[in-house]
């Protein structure tokens, strides 16, 4: 085992392995809670029940997709990447494609799947890793410190220290608030430990930030710490399928080809962007490369056909991987460990309660300070790199969307390229990739 997942040559053990591949869990279990809500379109009021999904469906395919997702990644790719049902992707199923398009759950789910087929062919050629290995080093730098910034605000905004203002857009919370309170409290125990050097101090900084929580009645005791009544997965199982063999004309509309097109176009950019920041930050890159990247973009493939025919809306690697990764994981070991952990969640779920996002966003954060550390390879001095290089950090907290970040950036590096008088130096995809994202930001308008 130790040999398959060369933890010699990464340099780590089983013990930082497990720490590390718990610590993704808990940073991303909430994904088991939010991801129900969200399909099931728990927050819209008065719906046909024909129009929701399966509330308890949802949450065994969530956590069935995240353990075959997460288990593909650390078994072909040995990447301490663990995947989901991914945020942004759901909610687009649920509130545009359903809610605005008015397209069945059943057929939304076939959509999924066949993004995820296209993934597959594109991935089997080599197109996917071709296109990510074209991309400059410097951008990957920019992509790895805008996704650290993302997740910083995400963090900050899951802890209420920064809320929505309707004069300055953005501003301080109310830091009186309990739970803000013990997001503060959880970020001081983390940057403590996280400055004395202590491996696991993302880890013991969820879990004693949950401890205290409970103790002062910020975070409800759980129920129950097991439930064998899992829910049955028969409203979804399978479901995708159905519309092809069934009704395929419902699926000859340019609704439906907005639909795969979209789930396609931004989990391509939101992986590879993953990817590229959680292995440079395990120091897993080599001469701009990414090892066995093709078994990576395999393994996500394969997760959201699968996460499609369980019944859940795209399955993405997940950024919170980083925070596995600052605890000390470096080897797919690690991505096995979380596999496990979602699937043994399907029994323990009440014990999930306490997992809040109070309790995670300080694990957040501090991931954010580690990946803009990447900032310092970026050679500043080259305004022709300056600028796309900004530009791709600061669109993806501003444009809350990695896709989108990506997507400026990558629009201006062969205009500023040129304009420096070296378009010959610029990879030919990234011609091709700046027509995409041009056409890209057009239809979105």
């Amino acid at each position: 085992m130790k040999k398959y997942f060369q933890f010699d040559e990464l340099g780590t053990n089983y013990r930082r392995e497990i720490i590390g591949g718990l610590t993704t869990f808990l940073a991303m279990a909430y994904i088991l809670v939010v991801n129900p809500l969200t399909l099931t379109l728990a927050s819209v009021p008065d719906l046909p029940d024909a129009m929701r999904m399966n509330y308890g469906a949802v949450f065994v395919a969530t956590a069935l997709a995240a353990a075959l997702g997460s288990i593909l990644m650390g078994v072909l790719a040995k990447y301490p990447i663990a995947l989901a049902p991914g945020m942004g992707l759901n909610a687009f199923f649920a509130y545009t494609v359903i809610l605005t398009y008015g397209i069945p759950w059943q057929t939304a789910l076939t959509g999924v799947l066949f993004s995820g087929v296209i993934f597959i062919l594109l991935t089997l050629t080599g197109v996917r890793e071709t296109i990510i290995n074209a991309i400059p080093a410097e951008l990957k730098y920019a992509v790895g410190a805008g996704i650290g910034l993302y997740i910083t605000f995400i963090g900050l905004q899951n802890a209420e220290i920064i809320v929505g203002n309707p004069d300055t857009m953005v501003g301080i919370g109310d830091l009186t608030n309990p739970s803000t309170l013990l997001a503060i409290f959880g970020l001081f125990v983390t940057v403590i430990f996280m400055v004395r050097g202590f491996k696991g101090g993302i880890f013991f900084g969820i879990l004693i930030a949950a401890v205290v929580g409970m103790i002062f009645g910020i975070v409800n005791l759980p129920s129950a710490i097991i439930d064998l009544n899992v829910p049955s997965m028969g409203p979804t199982f399978g479901v995708a399928l159905e519309p092809i063999f069934n009704d395929f004309g419902s699926l000859m509309t340019i609704e439906f080809l907005v639909v795969v097109l979209t789930f396609l176009f931004v989990d391509f950019f939101d992986t590879a962007g993953t990817l590229v920041a959680v292995a440079n930050q395990a120091g897993l890159m080599k001469d701009n490369k990414l090892p066995r990247a093709g078994k990576a973009l395999l393994a996500d493939s394969i997760a959201t056909v699968g996460g499609a025919i369980f019944g859940t809306s795209t399955t993405t690697s997940y950024i919170e991987s980083t925070s596995g990764v600052a605890a000390g994981a470096r080897s797919g070991f690690a991505s096995v460990v979380t596999g496990v952990l979602f699937l043994v969640a399907i029994l323990f779920y009440p014990l999930l309660e306490v997992i809040t996002s109070a309790v995670t966003a300080p694990a957040l954060i501090i991931v954010g300070v580690l990946m803009v550390s990447s900032l310092g390879l970026i050679d500043w001095s080259r305004f022709e790199i300056a600028v796309p290089a900004f530009l791709t950090m600061i669109a993806m907290p501003l444009g809350y969307s990695i896709a989108t970040g990506i997507a400026i950036g990558f629009i201006f590096y062969p205009i500023t390229m040129i304009a420096a008088g070296k378009g010959k130096q610029v990879h030919p995809i990234m011609y091709g990739l700046f027509v995409i994202f041009v056409l890209y930001f057009i239809f979105l308008a």
